[in-house]
């Protein structure tokens, strides 16, 4: 780790000249840095999983996205964005329903440059090697840089694949969702040159269930058009172009696809009757919307709606994982950069037993996430493989489940490493502490993500194969990992009462699985330090319990943004 005696700074990195008021022992400002060239386990993970190698295009992208989002430009634009929620406008000067959002320009700053650089829908259509691969690292990478704005470019990218149900109604929606230009503001499709998606599922009476969804659609006009009328409760990113809607027709519940603006130019009857006041993800709007005889069109057959939907919701649980991960990362530079310049007792702090112990543990937590998470988005890829998309199936689930949940104990740790200076907003830890949960309840909270595991192995015998095939390659590195694996194989055996124990039953596999990817890919002292701490009869639920004998030094390495010896 890189480390140097703390200097006088002011916050702008200019030497302190006052004699009343020296600044000393505070770290000089992080920004700028490259979050792409420091994170050594995503490039590590690209290098491994995109088949065939990046192209130069991709490579390029990630490098101008990795600057950016370690930029103080960018910083600010996050503060901004979070200083300045948006605002709900029901009607215009004269009058007239409106019901728009307004942002702060920020905002869209943020959200133009995800749309520019394709983290979106663009790689359905990509020509690019591996382009979910290479999506997934810039979303996780622009995640860092502020978490909101990815709320509407997940939302889009989970578009996509539920629309194919539809062959026209693809082919109406896609070009727009794909185009990487940015175009807000309420027009018919049509007539812009970029267009963004929602989704409106829940209701009050109902949250996951959806299918206590009293929202009605009833036919109306030419086949598969239908006037819907009913309250959700919660309207994800309510300023997008197309929502996809759940409601009850006739013939059961079913999904339809919902546009702000009609064919013909006029507004579709979507109300937004409040904004959400969220614990975080303040920078983005989620509403309570009403339709009143709301025009849509049916996606899938009626009775259909939740595996018309459910294509959606693997993606967006994917994005979860994502920005769970891009959150400890974030965490764990903050509190790097900053312990690397700080002094207590006489050394710095990061130089000090205890403090050592915390960071290389929030670091190896970090890693595990992000080698998973990289994993997933790479099988996304190679879908077309049946034992792939079986091991998502049980995968995918459990590391929504289990590496969402960790998010908020890294974001807590990392704002204890800044101490006092981490609990104030300037610090950006507050920040992404307000956001940590978020991944843990969106698409489904914890219980239902593991009930999800258990449902994949009792009716997909190819899942627990197919999780089987990605962990036997590591059998025989380490006997803390064999195990493990014994332990969790016998519980399986055994499920007398399989919802009382879904969510260990959860933790427990991604744990091995996060295990056996680092044992086969990551270097012996990380993997090391995973089985002892995670899996051995040593471990703790508390961060920074490493035992002793580990090589922390090499593990932080991987993990110091002021690193000399990048490539």
């Amino acid at each position: 780790m890189e480390s140097s005696r703390p200097a006088t700074y002011l916050h702008n990195g200019q030497r302190a000249s006052s004699t009343t008021h020296v600044v000393v022992n505070q770290p000089p400002p992080l920004q700028p840095y490259d979050a792409y060239a420091a994170d050594a386990p995503l490039r590590e993970a690209l290098a491994r999983w995109a088949q065939p190698a990046l192209d130069a295009t991709a490579e390029s992208r990630l490098a101008e996205i990795g600057i950016a989002a370690g930029s103080a430009a960018v910083r600010d634009w996050a503060f901004d964005a979070h200083r300045h929620p948006p605002r709900l406008v029901t009607h215009d000067r004269y009058g007239a329903r409106v019901d728009e959002v307004e942002f702060h320009p920020s905002w869209h700053r943020l959200v133009d440059r995800a749309v520019g650089w394709g983290l979106h829908a663009t790689p359905w259509s990509s020509p690019e090697p591996a382009p979910h691969l290479t999506r997934a690292a810039g979303f996780y990478l622009w995640s860092q840089a502020e978490a909101g704005n990815g709320c509407p470019i997940s939302m889009t990218y989970a578009a996509v694949p539920a629309l194919r149900t539809d062959g026209d109604l693809a082919a109406a929606w896609t070009p727009a969702l794909s185009s990487t230009s940015y175009d807000p503001g309420l027009r018919p499709v049509g007539a812009k040159s970029g267009a963004l998606a929602g989704m409106a599922m829940t209701e009050k009476q109902g949250g996951s269930d959806v299918r206590a969804n009293t929202t009605r659609a009833e036919p109306a006009g030419p086949p598969g058009e239908y006037a819907l009328t009913g309250h959700k409760w919660f309207c994800s990113a309510p300023m997008c172009d197309v929502f996809l809607v759940l409601a009850q027709a006739p013939g059961g519940l079913t999904c339809f696809v919902v546009p702000r603006v009609l064919p013909d130019g006029t507004r579709n009857t979507f109300r937004l009757m409040r904004l959400k006041d969220k614990l975080g993800n303040r920078s983005n709007a989620s509403a309570e919307v009403e339709f009143d005889s709301t025009w849509g069109q049916r996606l899938g057959e009626e009775g259909r709606g939740v595996p018309a939907i459910i294509a959606m919701v693997a993606a967006t649980r994917l994005d979860c994982v994502l920005t769970s991960a891009a959150l400890m990362r974030r965490a764990v530079t903050e509190a790097v950069w900053h312990t690397s310049h700080r002094e207590a007792f006489g050394r710095l702090l990061a130089d000090q037993p205890a403090m050592v112990n915390v960071l290389a543990d929030l670091a190896l937590e970090q890693e595990a996430a992000t080698t998973l998470a990289m994993r997933l988005a790479a099988a996304v890829d190679a879908s077309a493989d049946p034992a792939e998309r079986a091991f998502l199936r049980i995968a995918l689930p459990a590391a929504k489940y289990f590496v969402c949940k960790r998010a908020s104990a890294v974001a807590a740790e990392a704002l204890e490493c800044l101490g006092g200076n981490g609990y104030v907003e300037e610090s950006g830890l507050p920040m992404l502490y307000r956001e940590a949960p978020l991944n843990s309840i969106w698409e489904g909270s914890g219980s239902v993500q593991a009930l999800d595991v258990l449902r994949a192995l009792q009716r997909e015998p190819g899942a627990l194969e197919a999780w089987l095939g990605e962990v036997a390659p590591a059998q025989g590195a380490d006997p803390r990992f064999d195990r493990a694996v014994e332990g969790l194989l016998t519980s399986l055996a055994d499920l007398t009462e399989p919802e009382y124990g879904a969510r260990r039953l959860a933790e427990r596999l991604t744990l091995v699985l996060q295990g056996a990817l680092l044992l086969r890919y990551a270097p012996a002292e990380v993997a090391d330090a995973f089985c002892a701490s995670r899996l051995g009869p040593d471990g703790s639920s508390t961060l920074g319990t490493l035992p002793a004998g580990l090589d922390a030094a090499a593990i932080l390495a991987r993990s110091d943004p002021g690193r000399s010896d990048r490539p």
